[in-house]
C-alpha cells in the first residue's frame, strides 16, 4: 500500500525523483496510465490533452470605419517555429493605403479650410469690431440726426404754418379784394334823385361839390339817392306850441322857395323829449310831417313851413297841387 501511494505521488508531481525508486532523468518523466494500472494491478483509467501555458490566437484585424474584405499576402506554414517579433501573417495594404491617402488629402484640405475659415473669422471679427465702432458712431450720429430731424421737422412745420397763415391772409385779402371789386360799382337801390355831396379840398375855400377824378377816403359820403315820390318835413316845434301838436293831426306844408305851393300833410311823429337849440333857454320838440302826393319842386334840403289845421277847419288846398 505504501509503495502504491509513492508511485501515485511520483506520477502526480513531475520531477519528484527521490523515493520513486528510479534513476534521475534530465527530461520530463512520462508515465502512462496503463503502466500505472499494470503496476498497481488496479482498474483506474485517465484521459486528457496537452496544452501550452501561454498561447495567443491571431485573427484578421478589425478595421475602423467601414469594414472591407482583406486579402492575405503572407501566412506562416504550419509547424514552423518563429522567434519573437517575426512576421507570421500579412494582408494587402493597397486599399487601406489608398483610403489613408484619400483621408490624408481630405484632412489636409479640411485643415486648409479651417485655416482659411479662421483667417476669415479673424478678418470678420476685426471687421465686426470696426463695424461695432462704426455702429456706435452711427448710433450716436443717428441720435444726432434724429434730434436734427426733429428740429428740421419742427422748423418745417413752423415754415408750413407760416405759409398757411400767409395763405389764409392772402385768401382773406383775395376775398376782400373781390368784395371790394364788387363794391367798385354801386347800383341804385331804388328810383330817385341823385344829390352829390360836398367836401373840403385843399386850396379851396369852403365845401365844394365832389366831381369825377376826386380822391375820397373809405366811408366818406359821395352822393344821396332821394326818392322824391315820398317826401316829409322834419320841423322844430316851440315848447309853448308843442301841447297843440299831436300825432295824426292834419297840416299844410309850404315851400319857402315856392310860396305859391301848398301841400296837404299829416303829423306822423312828435318827439317826447325837447332839445335845446342855439339858446339854452329855448327848448323845442321835433315833429315829422308827411306830405301827400308828389311834385317836381319837392326836393331835398329845401326849407318849408308847416301849419297845423284845426280839426273843425277845412284844408285850404287839395293834396298834391300847387296853389298861388
Amino acid at each position: 500500500m505504501r509503495r502504491r501511494l509513492l508511485v501515485l505521488a511520483c506520477l502526480l508531481i513531475p520531477g519528484l525523483n527521490s523515493g520513486c525508486g528510479g534513476p534521475a532523468s534530465t527530461g520530463p518523466a512520462v508515465v502512462t496510465n496503463s503502466a500505472v494500472a499494470l503496476e498497481s494491478g488496479g482498474a483506474i483509467r485517465f484521459t486528457g490533452l496537452l496544452e501550452a501555458v501561454r498561447s495567443r490566437t491571431i485573427a484578421a484585424p478589425r478595421l475602423a470605419g467601414t469594414p472591407t474584405p482583406m486579402i492575405i499576402t503572407f501566412l506562416s506554414k504550419p509547424g514552423t517555429r518563429v522567434k519573437e517579433g517575426e512576421r507570421v501573417l500579412a494582408f494587402d495594404q493597397q486599399e487601406q493605403t489608398r483610403l489613408a491617402n484619400d483621408k490624408r488629402a481630405e484632412v489636409v484640405d479640411l485643415e486648409s479650410q479651417i485655416d482659411r475659415k479662421k483667417a476669415e473669422q479673424v478678418a470678420a471679427e476685426t471687421k465686426d469690431q470696426k463695424n461695432s465702432l462704426t455702429l456706435e458712431q452711427n448710433v450716436a450720429r443717428l441720435e444726432q440726426l434724429r434730434a436734427t430731424f426733429k428740429l428740421k421737422r419742427e422748423a418745417a412745420a413752423a415754415d408750413l404754418q407760416i405759409l398757411e397763415i400767409r395763405r389764409d391772409r392772402a385768401q382773406r385779402a383775395l376775398s376782400y379784394a373781390e368784395q371790394n371789386a364788387s363794391k367798385m360799382e354801386v347800383l341804385a337801390p331804388f328810383p330817385g334823385l341823385i344829390v352829390v355831396k360836398t367836401t373840403y379840398k385843399p386850396g379851396r375855400e369852403g365845401q365844394v361839390e365832389i366831381i369825377e377824378g376826386d380822391e375820397v377816403r373809405p366811408g366818406i359820403p359821395v352822393i344821396d339817392i332821394v326818392d322824391t315820390s315820398t317826401m316829409q318835413v322834419r320841423a322844430r316845434v316851440n315848447q309853448a306850441d308843442a301841447q297843440s301838436v299831436r300825432q295824426g293831426q292834419s297840416a299844410v306844408v309850404r315851400l319857402d322857395g315856392f310860396p305859391e305851393l301848398r301841400f296837404k300833410g299829416r303829423i306822423e311823429l312828435v318827439t317826447p323829449l325837447a332839445t335845446t337849440g342855439m339858446s339854452s333857454t329855448v327848448r323845442t320838440f321835433v315833429a315829422v310831417v308827411s306830405i301827400e302826393g308828389s311834385h317836381p319842386q319837392l326836393l331835398p334840403d329845401l326849407t318849408a313851413s308847416v301849419e297845423v289845421i284845426p280839426e273843425a277847419s277845412k284844408p285850404p288846398a287839395t293834396a298834391g297841387k300847387g296853389v298861388k
